[in-house]
């Protein structure tokens, strides 16, 4: 496999620990990016800076059985693989694509080639927690349509099979204790309904905000102490004067406007003189300050930025593969959406444009940037930047801004995300490199998944696989594939029929398809013991 980031690290990791297999890394340099976690795997490492045909025969191409492509460029892992496949014609190719209408598009330039987008995989379950959902799945299987559910809100009969326990026990041996379940979906269930938009705030004042920056308040305030110290000395000094005539004076004065008057006292001298000169810098910076508000409005309205304030939004930060994902999805749904990112010319930029979701520029770590996307008012902060580090000081921070704020964290390390979740509050942590994982490695193999379903930091996977001659499972019956722990077959495909929910008795043919749900350790069983 060639790539050093999460995904290739997860996929060796994968490969080796689940399936046993025999496997070399092509990546840049041992000490960079995920290169040190990648070594310390049971793999063969090769280094080299640039991935061409050179590496590929370091790498013994010639003699593998498959070629994964997972870095995060879609015309350079195409152009991979036509090196890899120049010196094995015979090569199975798995690439890693984020542009999925390409990937299909370009198979016809290879023997045997599947494209895998972790984004596409990895998006619904980030747009279900944000949204409170159960889980995203919504799968289609010789003709029937399956959904993911709370076990209350779906008739018995309708359940296939039982998910996991409301403490996180999966694949339950009794699947009446099961509350998440495996379901069929009504046509109109599985059709998604948009959801109503939220409404927009009206209040004069909170679209002021906007564009009022904190050196014009600063100024403002300083200006209008000045006034009334100013105001108060001359009605105190000048009998004569009424509160209103004092003001007036006053403002003239802050103003350049006043001329002198030599009879007067010298409280009243002084006075005047300190309002003159204190207004020749007070009102340049006033003007400044209003210049700056409004360029920086102007500014904002350009590069497509929230214009007015809104409020049970969805904020995404980081426009990269997996969030470019998560903001169409949303917007599909009839979601509100601003999204925030460091620069104006991210992946999912154009597309934030494309469907007039607001961008802000800005470092999400900081606060003034979250309160520019109201996150303050929003229904749920997803934070999917692939920095751990960045990713949490934004939660944090958004969480202070709004105490009851729905936070989704995109974090790799699994350890360090179970302890976030509990120090800090946060509602739901995902790793797209676990989600996705699992399915690249299911491709190396030439097994096909589904679907996954992430429950908490974990995964369940739905694969449909043949059962080949020779297997340990060919002969046996559904049971025994069913006993398998982590395991669950909810159908068995022959000669083109499916019989789902079949009965333990059911005999396992050779060319049978099993459809199941597993866990990791249950989907490597389940293919060691179909396989030849």
């Amino acid at each position: 496999m060639c790539g050093d980031d999460p995904l290739t690290y997860r996929l060796a990791s994968e490969l080796v620990t689940q399936y046993g297999r025999q496997v070399t890394v092509i990546l840049p340099s041992r000490r960079r990016n995920h290169g040190p976690q990648i070594s310390r795997l049971r793999v063969r490492v090769v280094e080299s800076e640039r991935l061409d045909a050179d590496a590929f025969r370091q790498a013994r191409v010639a003699t593998a059985d498959a070629v994964a492509v997972v870095r995060q460029d879609d015309v350079g892992n195409i152009h991979a693989a036509l090196q890899a496949q120049e010196l094995n014609p015979r090569i199975h190719l798995v690439l890693r694509m984020f542009n999925l209408s390409l990937g299909l598009g370009i198979r016809t330039l290879f023997h045997d080639c599947a494209v895998i987008s972790d984004a596409a995989m990895a998006a619904p379950a980030f747009v279900a927690a944000a949204l409170g959902e159960a889980a995203p799945v919504h799968v289609r299987l010789t003709g029937r349509a399956l959904h993911v559910a709370q076990r209350g809100s779906v008739a018995p009969e309708r359940i296939v099979a039982g998910l996991a326990t409301a403490d996180g026990v999966l694949l339950p041996r009794d699947p009446e204790t099961a509350d998440l379940v495996l379901a069929l979906a009504d046509r109109d269930a599985y059709a998604e309904q948009p959801a109503a938009p939220p409404r927009r705030r009206g209040r004069p004042w909170s679209t002021l905000k906007l564009l009022v920056n904190r050196k014009l308040v600063q100024a403002a305030l300083a200006l209008v102490v000045l006034l009334i110290a100013g105001t108060g000395v001359l009605a105190a000094v000048r009998t004569d004067l009424s509160w209103w005539d004092a003001a007036y004076l006053t403002i003239l004065a802050a103003l350049g406007g006043a001329d002198a008057n030599v009879d007067a006292g010298a409280i009243e001298k002084i006075t005047q003189t300190l309002l003159t000169v204190v207004s020749i810098a007070l009102i340049p910076v006033v003007t400044a300050a209003v210049v700056e508000a409004v360029v920086n409005a102007r500014l904002a309205i350009a590069l497509g930025g929230l214009r007015d304030p809104v409020s049970g939004h969805v904020v995404v930060v980081g426009l990269g593969n997996v969030g470019t994902r998560v903001i169409r999805q949303l917007t599909q749904r009839g979601v509100r959406v601003v999204a925030i990112d460091r620069t104006d010319d991210a992946r999912g930029a154009a597309l934030a444009k494309e469907l007039d979701v607001p961008l802000v520029v800005g470092d999400a770590s900081r606060e003034e940037t979250l309160r520019a996307a109201s996150v303050q008012t929003c229904r749920a902060l997803v934070v999917l930047s692939t920095d751990d580090v960045v990713n949490l000081e934004a939660a944090l921070h958004g969480r202070a801004l709004n105490p009851g704020l729905r936070v989704v964290l995109r974090l790799f390390d699994g350890d360090f995300a179970d302890r976030v979740e509990r120090a800090f509050r946060i509602d739901v942590s995902r790793s797209v490199s676990y989600l996705a994982a699992p399915a690249f490695a299911a491709a190396m193999l030439q097994r096909d998944v589904i679907g996954s379903i992430p429950v908490n930091r974990r995964v369940l996977l739905i694969a449909d696989l043949p059962v080949c001659a020779g297997s340990a499972a060919a002969g046996s019956t559904v049971a025994t594939v069913d006993a398998m722990d982590g395991v669950r077959v909810i159908g068995v495909t022959h000669s083109g029929s499916t019989t789902w929910s079949p009965p333990l008795d059911l005999a396992v043919r050779v060319d049978d398809r099993l459809i199941l749900v597993a866990t990791r350790d249950g989907l490597g069983r389940v293919v060691a013991a179909t396989s030849a």
